[in-house]
């Protein structure tokens, strides 16, 4: 009997959201390609394509923002749960804590019609970047910046994160960044949060299991790896024996490679332009430049064998070049892929079946049983 470790190549269902091609470097939600949607779309726009699975009029496209904005604060009571919260915590130990105590306060909880799941998903969709920018704020010791509804979700996050107006140049790749991580077909942190929709949990505990699902340091995690990486080469002139040495001692250089692009990722070479557009702006390319070495040294030494960059390598440089601490790099990871995570959970509600896979027995099967006095 043929064993998939990690699921590799195995399909659990059908879907309508996302299509990866991996050969090409394609990727598209429900049908639209993620270059065009980086380039004309919004992040709120991106959530009701894949809620809905079509573009949306003007009028819904307004009302899914107002709704946004209006469920952006969190309740008193979240608020000083996270202020009791340890400031040495990892954020996505606190967001997964603040969003299960959330569950109690939603009034639809237990409601588990398509239109109640829904107003639960923008909910959630609304809340991440409060809960992950009030954590931030805490454990700096600095006050806690309102929501403000009049605001998009990215420009909003950045605010209420930094306590300052980002310019416009952050605030939109901040969107286009939320835009490029919504949603990416049956991931680890996507399956987590579909198996455990299966048995009919809420949709909170769904999202709890899929944020613990998207901590590890092989999904979320990596593009904090990718700056520890290219902080220890420091420069572009350090990159060909970083790298080659790296390879040689089988150590695993962080941003590179994908389970299923075996060409290049095309978020990452978006966000390489918004890299080098901030990097330029600062006036300083040495991160940039140094980044740009090591891909150079990478394509060149395993580009044949279908290793290229992915969305994590030049996203964690993105996010460092805006100012944002590197352990908050999965939040936002979350704060996107919320989106997803609810979209893939909803469609599988349509035709819902308990995930009850299979595992192949390999121990013993005449073992005696000896009692305790003779063991």
């Amino acid at each position: 009997m043929a064993i998939s470790r990690g699921l590799e190549n195995v399909f659990v269902d059908e879907t309508a959201i996302c299509y990866i091609d991996g050969a090409q470097g394609r990727l598209l939600y429900c049908g639209y390609d993620i270059v065009d949607l980086a380039a004309r779309s919004t992040f709120e726009e991106t959530a009701f394509i894949l809620w809905h699975r079509r573009l949306p009029k003007k009028a819904e496209l307004e009302e899914l923002r107002r709704q946004l904005a209006e469920n952006r604060p969190i309740p008193p009571e979240i608020l000083d749960l996270i202020k009791s919260m340890p400031r040495t915590a990892h954020p996505m130990d606190v967001l997964r804590t603040a969003v299960s105590a959330l569950a109690s306060y939603d009034p639809e909880l237990n409601q588990n019609t398509p239109d109640a799941n829904l107003r639960k998903a923008i909910r959630l969709t609304a809340k991440f970047p409060t809960i992950t920018a009030a954590y931030h704020r805490t454990r700096q010791g600095l006050a806690v910046v309102k929501p403000d509804p009049k605001r998009g979700l990215g420009e909003d996050f950045l605010r209420m994160l930094l306590g300052r107006d980002p310019d416009d140049l952050m605030a939109r790749i901040m969107d286009v960044c939320l835009i490029l991580h919504a949603e990416h077909g049956m991931n680890a942190s996507t399956f987590g949060g579909v198996v455990t929709a299966s048995t009919l949990s809420d949709l909170y505990s769904a999202v709890v299991a899929a944020i613990g699902t998207l901590k590890g340091p092989l999904h979320g995690g990596a593009n904090e790896e990718v700056m520890k990486m290219l902080l220890e080469v420091k420069t572009a002139e350090n990159a060909d024996e970083y790298v080659v040495s790296g390879l040689q001692a089988k150590r695993k250089l962080s941003g590179f490679g994908h389970r299923v692009y075996k060409s290049y990722d095309p978020r990452a070479t978006i966000l390489k332009d918004y890299a080098q557009r901030l990097s330029e702006q600062k006036g300083d390319l040495t991160l940039f430049e140094t980044a740009e070495a090591v891909e150079k040294v990478m394509v060149r030494e395993v580009g044949p064998k279908g290793i290229y960059p992915n969305v994590d390598f030049f996203s964690g440089i993105v996010y460092h070049l805006m100012g944002i601490p590197h352990d908050l790099f999965t939040p936002i990871f979350a704060v996107s892929r919320i989106t997803g995570w609810t979209a893939h959970v909803l469609e599988y509600w349509e035709d819902n079946r308990i995930m009850r896979p299979l595992d192949l027995y390999n121990g013993p099967r005449s073992a005696e049983y000896t009692p305790i006095e003779k063991r």
